[in-house]
């Protein structure tokens, strides 16, 4: 999956507040997605994660955004994760079984010898296209208020056409006009 790259039409199963329910990426278009895949239920860093995600949720809410979690886990082991871990009882989003790989496979996130996911989070616009993405190792838990601060920039640049965000631009702060200057003040 690459920038402007469209989400695939996969369906696959998902654990979503005591509901299996089947859903689609592409059922989410005209709204902001965020993909969070992940490396297994009942391990160690995903429930931080996932946690975390969920604190934010509002956020990403207030943003038009909505969030999925998936794994190569099957829905059942989602279920009983749910119930079992108090960090990913909070989880509110569906968290997507995707046992054969498909869905990692399309993302480039699958490892094939281990049959799980890298960590990767994708922003997708509401076109159902990736706007903005980051994939890194197993070991390494993500900063979800960045993934948030990254639903911003691109919410923004979307609605704004002619400017772009500099580093670490949050809401509020000038943004740049590419040969013009900053918009906004400093």
């Amino acid at each position: 999956m690459r920038i402007g790259d469209a989400v695939p039409a996969t369906r696959l199963s998902a654990y979503q507040q005591g509901e299996i329910v089947d859903l689609a990426l592409t059922d989410y278009r005209g709204r902001w997605l965020v993909v969070l895949f992940y490396p297994g239920d009942f391990t160690f860093v995903c429930p931080t994660e996932l946690r975390e995600t969920a604190r934010l949720q509002p956020q990403f809410e207030a943003l038009g955004a909505t969030v999925v979690a998936v794994s190569t886990d099957s829905v059942w082991v989602h279920r009983a994760w749910h119930e079992a871990s108090p960090a990913v009882g909070e989880v509110r989003f569906p968290l997507v079984a995707d046992p054969m790989g498909t869905l990692c496979r399309a993302f480039d996130v699958y490892l094939e010898p281990d049959g799980v996911a890298l960590r990767g989070s994708f922003v997708v616009d509401p076109d159902g296209r990736v706007a903005a993405f980051e994939i890194h190792g197993t070991p390494i838990g993500r900063n979800i208020e960045e993934l948030v601060r990254r639903v911003e920039a691109a919410k923004h640049v979307r609605e704004n056409s002619a400017e772009v965000c500099p580093v670490a631009w949050r809401p509020g702060q000038p943004t740049l006009v590419p040969g013009l200057s900053l918009v906004g003040t400093i």
